[in-house]
């Protein structure tokens, strides 16, 4: 039976329970990050750059690491879908405004991050996926606190709409599947 990834409360609470100050949304926003900078989806390499940045270089304790795999490999699935299925790790619409705007602030930088892992060449890169990071920036360094009514509500619902978009831009313009790398052939020098 295939294990379901987490859902944002139950991980951020597994996280504080071991003592790693982070939320499943910036741990998520890593995975993505690292996926869509172009780190190969059959990859088993985003632990230890996972301990460095969310657990000051200790190893994940193997209850989370579980839960991080099933978070990995969803997340792996739901890039590869012609869908457009990513589904962000974040609070749930009961959750207060703030809460869920604060994780999506955490899951932009947690992409960056992860994102800075694999690509740090932006030169080549297309001018939408420039401008989704740039926005990604500026949406990061928001602080301003939101009211709780029906405008702010639909102003989050479309910030969240663009950046799971804009993450899948850079995934299918940077990312590496297992496929992608088998019909690229290699060049010798």
């Amino acid at each position: 039976m295939k294990q379901s990834a987490p859902h944002y409360e139950e991980l951020s609470t597994l996280l504080e329970q071991h003592s790693i100050l982070t939320d499943a949304a910036e741990i998520h926003g890593i995975f993505c990050g690292m996926l869509s900078g172009g780190m190969p989806l059959e990859s088993q390499d985003w632990l230890d750059p996972l301990a460095d940045s969310v657990n000051q270089g200790k190893p994940i304790p193997q209850p989370v690491e579980v839960q991080l795999t099933a978070m990995y490999n969803q997340t792996c699935q739901q890039l590869l879908e012609t869908d457009f299925t990513l589904s962000l790790c974040l609070p749930d619409e009961s959750a207060p405004i703030n809460e869920r705007g604060n994780a999506l602030i955490n899951w932009i930088q947690g992409f960056m991050l992860g994102f800075g892992f694999h690509q740090a060449d932006l030169t080549s890169c297309s001018p939408d996926v420039k401008e989704a990071l740039e926005d990604f920036y500026e949406i990061s360094r928001m602080d301003e606190s939101m009211p709780e009514d029906e405008e702010a509500e639909k102003a989050l619902f479309e910030v969240v709409e663009y950046v799971r978009v804009s993450c899948m831009l850079c995934f299918n313009e940077l990312g590496h599947s297992a496929a992608q790398t088998q019909t690229t052939p290699k060049t010798v020098h």
